[in-house]
């Protein structure tokens, strides 16, 4: 789940064998890559933002906290990016708009009326789901 990837919670660990040439696996090398993305968030957030580097100053090599807040921030417009050709019969396949026994469907490209993500689920720890 794309959610659980970038907070870097993801259980998928992939295929954990070397290819024969001694590369990095598929997981290693987006790991890596994410780590690169993260840094350049940080570096440009610090530059920007002085209380930026106390908040992170906790914070793992592999920017974690930073990664939780980034994805806070951005799910809405990750799952707009994901369903923006979906159309407009498009439906997610639970009634999840809404609370309690007021759900809806979704009424048009995956999204709520008032254009809210679907789910929580990314949220679930995944072997809950």
């Amino acid at each position: 789940d794309i959610g659980d990837i970038v907070r870097g919670k993801d259980l998928y660990l992939g295929n954990k064998k070397k290819k024969q040439n001694g590369k990095k696996t598929e997981r290693e090398k987006l790991e890596q890559k994410l780590k690169e993305i993260f840094a350049k968030i940080y570096e440009e957030l610090i530059k920007k933002k002085a209380q930026a580097k106390k908040h992170y100053e906790n914070d793992t090599e592999n920017y974690y906290k930073l990664r939780e807040d980034w994805w806070a921030l951005n799910r809405k417009e990750v799952w707009k990016a994901i369903t923006c050709h979906a159309g407009q019969s498009a439906q997610y396949f639970r009634h999840t708009c809404g609370a309690g026994k007021d759900r809806t469907a979704t009424n048009h490209d995956c999204q709520c009326a008032n254009t809210d993500v679907p789910t929580y689920f990314d949220y679930v720890p995944q072997y809950l789901r």
